[in-house]
């Protein structure tokens, strides 16, 4: 987890973006704020992350006052969630945040252009493509090693796609089963993947 920002100030006053990566998956999880406190982390962790995914294992995050504070600890301990905050000296350890980052700054910078209060507007968007582009590390979207499934992407919406077209909602219904049925075989294929890539 990170904070990215300042940016130019939007409506309400945004002006920083709360940020959170699944290790595996590569999910992105982003909540633009006018200002980061423990309060404001905590909803994020319980809102994006717990009540959508469930309870992760770890929390890796820098050492930020909103992250080290006491509230924050005490909240984290009692869902049994272990904290990792990065050291000062070996920033790179919240490596998968930081690539998240520049994922969404570089997104950000070329959808913008003058319009630069605009952008919790399009992070949405941002996300979502994110979301559905096959990551060289597991060779998977996060969207499918997330849900198990592929995304209905937007250039299938409206067109003649032969997957919109052959759709039978009781066949739909069983290769979903089946979907979910090749789940735990998807994840260990993409953490091979990633295992290699770190060879």
């Amino acid at each position: 987890m990170d904070i990215l920002g300042p940016f130019p100030p939007a409506k309400g006053q945004l002006k920083l973006l709360l940020v959170a990566i699944d290790y595996f998956t590569k999910w992105i999880e982003a909540c633009p704020l006018a200002k980061i406190t423990t309060e404001n982390v905590q909803r994020f962790t319980w809102r994006n992350i717990i009540c959508r995914f469930g309870i992760p294992h770890t929390l890796v995050t820098n050492n930020g006052r909103q992250f080290i504070a006491q509230g924050f600890e005490d909240f984290l301990r009692e869902l049994g969630i272990k904290h990792l905050p990065t050291s000062v000296e070996h920033p790179q350890t919240n490596g998968q945040a930081e690539a998240a980052n520049k994922v969404i700054l570089r997104e950000l910078k070329k959808r913008l252009g003058n319009a630069k209060g605009q952008w919790p507007d399009e992070l949405p968007s941002i996300l979502w493509a994110y979301h559905c582009t096959p990551q060289s590390t597991t060779q998977e979207t996060p969207y499918r090693l997330t849900y198990g499934t592929d995304a209905m992407i937007l250039v299938e919406v409206g067109e003649t796609s032969h997957r919109r077209q052959v759709f039978n909602s009781e066949q739909n219904a069983q290769e979903l089963a089946a979907d979910l049925d090749l789940v735990d075989e998807l994840k260990d294929e993409a953490q091979i993947h990633e295992e290699a890539c770190k060879l």
